[in-house]
C-alpha cells in the first residue's frame, strides 16, 4: 500500500474512534512503531487535532468541536465505489435515491480524470442485469418494495414487529421478533420469530401492507425467543459430499441458509449438511432443482426418501 493511501486510511480509521493507541495502528494496518508515529505526526501537521495522553496505557483522541481535514478517495477507492454501485445496479436494493444522489456528489468530488475513467468503466463493464443499450452510470432504476426502506427504518429502532400482509386478498397479522432480512432469488425475504405460535417463519417482503413496533407489554425477551430456537433446530436429514465442479456450481448459487465444509486444504473437495422439511413441497421442489444444477460430482451420505423419488422423477424425464 502506498504510503498515501495508507495515511488516507488512518485518518478514517481515526475519524470513527473516541481513543486509539500505536499499538493498534500498528497491528491495523501491519506497520513498524516507527512508520506508525511517523504517519501520526503527519496527520497531525495536516491539521487533524490530536491530543495525546501521558501514561502507560496512553493514545491519542480527537479533540471534540474540532474541524477535520477533508479526506479525500484515492483513484483505486473512486474505482472502488462507483463499481460496485455499477455492479448493484437493477438489484432492488433500499434506498435507491439516497444512491442516486450519492453517485452525483462523489462524481462531483472526483477529477476530470477520474470523472474519464468512470466513462471508460462503464462503457467496458457489464453486470448482470445492466442494460447494454444503456449502460448509465446512475440509471439506478429497479426500485424495490416500498415497504423495504420503512420495514428497515423500523427495525433499526425495534426488531418487535407487527407485521401485516396480504396474500390472495387474505389480510393476515404477525406478532414476530426479526431475525434476519435478506433476498434470496430476487426476493426480499423477512425471518422472524413468530411470537404466538413460538416458532421461525418466512415472510416475502412483497406481501407487506404494513409493519409497526409490537406492544413493549406482550412480548417475549431476546433470550426466550433464542431458546425455544435452539429447542428447535432440526437434525440434518440431506448429507452430500461434493468434488470440485459440484463446488463450482455451489459457489455460482446455493440458498442463503446452506454452507459446505471443505475437507482438504485445497477446497477441491467438501462436505454439505442440512435440514429439508420434505412436508413443504415448495421446498422439496427447490432442493431437487438445486441438486439436479450441482451436477454429478456429488456422492450422497444421506438424503430423504421423498428426496430421492422426486429426484429419480426428474431424471426420468430427461433419461428415460
Amino acid at each position: 500500500m502506498k504510503k498515501v493511501e495508507r495515511i488516507n486510511i488512518i485518518m478514517r480509521y481515526i475519524n470513527n474512534r473516541s481513543h486509539f493507541t500505536i499499538s493498534e495502528i500498528m497491528k491495523e494496518f501491519n506497520i513498524s512503531r516507527s512508520t506508525a508515529i511517523r504517519d501520526i505526526r503527519e496527520i497531525e501537521a495536516m491539521g487533524m487535532p490530536l491530543v495525546a495522553e501521558v501514561g502507560r496505557d496512553g493514545g491519542y483522541f480527537v479533540m471534540h468541536n474540532s474541524v477535520l481535514p477533508d479526506v479525500r478517495f484515492t483513484d483505486n477507492e473512486v474505482k472502488a465505489l462507483f463499481i460496485a454501485f455499477m455492479a448493484t445496479r437493477n438489484q432492488q436494493l433500499p434506498y435507491l435515491k439516497s444512491r442516486h444522489s450519492l453517485a452525483e456528489k462523489l462524481l462531483g468530488l472526483i477529477s476530470e480524470n477520474q470523472q474519464d475513467d468512470l466513462v471508460l468503466l462503464n462503457q467496458i463493464l457489464l453486470f448482470e442485469g445492466t442494460n447494454p443499450n444503456n449502460p448509465d452510470l446512475l440509471d439506478l432504476s429497479d426500485l424495490p418494495h416500498p415497504m423495504l426502506e420503512k420495514l428497515i427504518q423500523i427495525l433499526l429502532l425495534d426488531r418487535y414487529l407487527l407485521i401485516t400482509t396480504e396474500e390472495e386478498k387474505v389480510i393476515k397479522s404477525y406478532p414476530i421478533y426479526l431475525l434476519h432480512l435478506y433476498k434470496e432469488k430476487s426476493v426480499w425475504l423477512i425471518e422472524g420469530f413468530d411470537l404466538n405460535e413460538e416458532k421461525r417463519r418466512i415472510f416475502p417482503v412483497d406481501h407487506l401492507t404494513n409493519v409497526k413496533p409490537y406492544p413493549t407489554k406482550k412480548r417475549l425477551s431476546k433470550k426466550k425467543i433464542l431458546e425455544k430456537l435452539s429447542k428447535q433446530e432440526e437434525v440434518n436429514n440431506l448429507v452430500l459430499e461434493l468434488g470440485p465442479k459440484a463446488i463450482a456450481q455451489f459457489k455460482k448459487y446455493h440458498p442463503l441458509k446452506v454452507s459446505i465444509s471443505y475437507t482438504n486444504p485445497y477446497q477441491t473437495t467438501a462436505i454439505l449438511k442440512t435440514f429439508i422439511n420434505v412436508n413443504m413441497p415448495e421446498e422439496l421442489t427447490e432442493i431437487t432443482n438445486w441438486l439436479l444444477f450441482l451436477g454429478g460430482d456429488i456422492k450422497v451420505r444421506e438424503m430423504p426418501e421423498e428426496v430421492l423419488e422426486v429426484l429419480k422423477e426428474r431424471l426420468y424425464l430427461y433419461y428415460p
